[in-house]
This record gives C-alpha cells, sequence and structure tokens, in this order.
C-alpha cells in the first residue's frame, strides 16, 4: 500500500510540473481575449455614441492652441458631399468589408506610390489610434477595421469619417469645414463646392478649397463625375436613405 500511495504521489508531482510553453501559451489566450473584448467595447462605444474629439486632434488642439470642429449628423449634411467622400477616397465603399483587396494590389503594383486606405480604415486610424507609418500601427489598424465593419453600418462610418478629417489646419468636420471655406452650413453645400472639399481631403493643409489650384479644379470635376457614377450604378446605396 505504501509503494501505491508513493507512486501516486509521485504521478501527481509530474502533473503539478511547471511547463513553461502551456503557461505562456494559456496567458497569451487570456491577453488576446482581454484585448479583443477591449477592441468590441470600443467599437460598440463609437457606434453609438459621437467620438467628442480623436487623438490627432488633441495633439494639434495643443499645437495650435485650440481647434474648429462641431459633430453633424449625416442628415445635416448635402448627400453630394458624402457621395464626393467616397468617390474621391474610396469608390467601393460600399462594395468591400474594409479592406479594399483590389486596391491594395494595385498599390503594390504601382510600388506603393498610391494609397489603398479605405474609408473605414481611415475612420480607425483616425479614432482609435494615431497617425504614422509604423506597422505596429497598420496592424492593428487592418485588425480593427473589419470589427468596426461589423458592429457599425455604413453610413455611421461615413458619418463619423466625415466629422473627424481634417480639411485644414485646426478645421476637422464637414460643418468647420463648410464654414470655413464657404461660409454656409453643410446641408448647403452646393455640387462643386462638396466636391472640392473632398478633393483637398489627401492634403488638407497644402490645398484649398475656396482657392482651388487648377490641379483641385481639374480634380473636382473627375469627383463630380465619380459621384454621379457611383449613385448611377448603385455603390452610394449603402449609405444614403
Amino acid at each position: 500500500m505504501a509503494r501505491k500511495s508513493s507512486k501516486r504521489t509521485s504521478k501527481a508531482k509530474v502533473k503539478r510540473r511547471f511547463r513553461p510553453g502551456r503557461w505562456l501559451f494559456r496567458w497569451t489566450l487570456r491577453g488576446v481575449s482581454v484585448v479583443f473584448l477591449v477592441a468590441v467595447v470600443a467599437a460598440l462605444l463609437w457606434s453609438v455614441i459621437n467620438p467628442p474629439t480623436t487623438l490627432y486632434m488633441m495633439q494639434e488642439s495643443r499645437r495650435l492652441g485650440g481647434v474648429d470642429h462641431e459633430w453633424v449628423p449625416m442628415e445635416e449634411i448635402a448627400p453630394i458631399m458624402a457621395r464626393a467622400a467616397v468617390a474621391a477616397e474610396d469608390a467601393n465603399f460600399c462594395l468591400h468589408w474594409g479592406l479594399d483587396v483590389v486596391a491594395i494590389r494595385r498599390a503594390i503594383d504601382a510600388g506603393a506610390s498610391r494609397g489603398a486606405s479605405t474609408i473605414s480604415q481611415q475612420v480607425v486610424k483616425n479614432v482609435y489610434l494615431w497617425h504614422g507609418r509604423s506597422w505596429v500601427r497598420k496592424v492593428m489598424e487592418a485588425a480593427m477595421t473589419p470589427l468596426v465593419e461589423a458592429l457599425w453600418s455604413k453610413r455611421r462610418i461615413l458619418e463619423v469619417y466625415l466629422n473627424v478629417a481634417e480639411f485644414d489646419e485646426g478645421v476637422f468636420g464637414i460643418e468647420a469645414a463648410a464654414r470655413h471655406y464657404f461660409g454656409v452650413g453643410p446641408d448647403a453645400l452646393t455640387n462643386v463646392q462638396a466636391a472640392r472639399l473632398a478633393a483637398i481631403l489627401p492634403n488638407p493643409k497644402g490645398r484649398s478649397a475656396s482657392q482651388p489650384s487648377s490641379f483641385v479644379r481639374k480634380r473636382a470635376g473627375q469627383i463630380l463625375d465619380g459621384a454621379a457614377t457611383i449613385r448611377a450604378d448603385g455603390r452610394a446605396r449603402c449609405f444614403q436613405s
């Protein structure tokens, strides 16, 4: 009996022996679960609550001594502005799930000389992350974007995008941009004004919507054509009521 008891004790010790691989796996799994839960909560929060600011806005506010920003719901934004932004930045916005694989392949083929970020990715970067070209941010952006796409409507994604995008130094969101450049509310923007605002989005500090260069004028014309195209072929259906 004593021998059997000794064997059982020995086996119990073997079972309780520390296994670093298993321990590491267990805690890694727990860490990933916590991060995923936090990401889900964060995505759900801003799906119903309007983000009051972003990290980049706060950085610019400290640098400039304040920024011009006021939230406006999608219902108070001229429909052409939404179509123009999509035509300019992400024509297939209604067709993808956050990452435009076709655009990414084209960017790679072009030697990464052109951008491939979707509107959804830009929203994730602006609302949850920081500006920069680090691989860490890119990986986090790529992981978070499908989650936002799953929990937000396309209309909500575009609404947030138009409200946090930078349109000039210290000017954030379509409400501030419409008044800054044209002295009107976002609901009163004309087709040309909306197209010019969309045309400056990739380089808001280097372009002007009210005093457009020949490039901005030409780009605005292309955007108007694109906005008409996505309205006609149904690629604006996911965000227009």
